[in-house]
């Protein structure tokens, strides 16, 4: 799925922008949705609960219309201040778009976390409301049409769509209905952009997801990676560039450089070859893992690592 632009039958309708933000539990297929519009990777993606950290945007570009998507954290009761600074990142968020898309997985039944969510986001007005099923192709559609029921029954929805953002079903009827939900503006970014996520953000964030894949015993919450510097070598047409991984304790370092550095060398090798496919270069990546005691309930070393 690389694009959502189509011929241009616009003829005389009024041009829409606006943002969208989709919501829903942690690990309901928000980022999948975000890249699968987007047509490139601008969110990374994880098994793992908490993948997503800032409100990343991703621009889907039609004829008659530009779609804003904002990716936020998946909204949960937090137990650190970091988790407590994510919900806070969900609220300003959805205080400011113009539509929300809550993210309900076909194959799970609807629950008390979800629940919570629709209540959060009666707290953001202005917003039209549209309800996603995602992940129609994990389930039957007996499955599909019981959660569709069970969705319409959480709130009076401006519009429900059942969707596979892996298979590519459906996605050009989402872009649709948001649309017609957006207001009558201009565009707000460059035909062609994807994203505003700087370039710096996007290397630190592939660091963070090969990581995430590659330790599977450990939480993604104790991970946080900076980029230091990045270098281009003029004399070997290559980038190098200079990571630093934060764990909170040792024993986690441990973990994620594994036995004899086989771990970590394998990090290198996933997160190098996403970011020679962003920067069209060959990359030398050299990723140093640090230990940053609790730092997800630290103030000053979470303002530190940028959150």
């Amino acid at each position: 799925m690389t694009s959502h632009s189509r011929a241009d039958d616009s003829g005389d309708r009024p041009f829409r922008s606006g943002f969208v933000s989709f919501v829903g539990r942690p690990n309901v297929g928000k980022s999948t949705l975000t890249n699968a519009l987007v047509g490139e990777k601008v969110a990374i993606t994880s098994s793992k609960p908490q993948t997503t950290r800032r409100a990343i945007r991703g621009i889907v570009n039609r004829p008659d219309a530009q779609l804003v998507i904002v990716d936020t954290p998946g909204v949960h009761r937090p137990r650190t201040l970091l988790g407590e600074r994510l919900n806070a990142v969900v609220e300003e968020t959805l205080a400011s778009v113009d539509v929300i898309g809550m993210c309900f997985p076909a194959d799970e039944k609807v629950g008390p976390g979800d629940r919570f969510i629709v209540e959060r986001i009666e707290g953001a007005p202005r917003a039209k409301k549209v309800a996603i099923v995602t992940k129609t192709d994990t389930a039957s559609r007996t499955a599909v049409a019981e959660q569709l029921l069970a969705v319409s029954a959480l709130r009076d929805w401006d519009a429900i769509i059942p969707i596979s953002a892996a298979k590519g079903r459906q996605l050009d009827d989402l872009v649709d209905e948001l649309v017609k939900l957006l207001p009558e503006s201009p565009q707000l970014y460059p035909t062609g952009q994807l994203t505003d996520e700087a370039t710096i953000d996007r290397i630190a964030e592939f660091v963070r997801e090969a990581v995430l894949e590659e330790a599977r015993e450990e939480l993604p919450h104790s991970l946080a990676v900076t980029v230091d510097d990045m270098v281009e070598r003029e004399d070997k047409d290559l980038v190098e560039i200079y990571a630093n991984l934060f764990v909170e304790r040792d024993s986690q370092k441990a973990i994620v450089i594994g036995r004899g550095g086989a771990r970590l060398k394998q990090i290198g090798a996933d997160a190098r070859a996403q970011i020679e496919g962003l920067l069209g270069r060959k990359v030398f990546l050299s990723i140093h893992v640090k230990v940053a005691k609790d730092w997800q309930s630290d103030p000053k070393q979470l303002g530190r690592l940028g959150f």
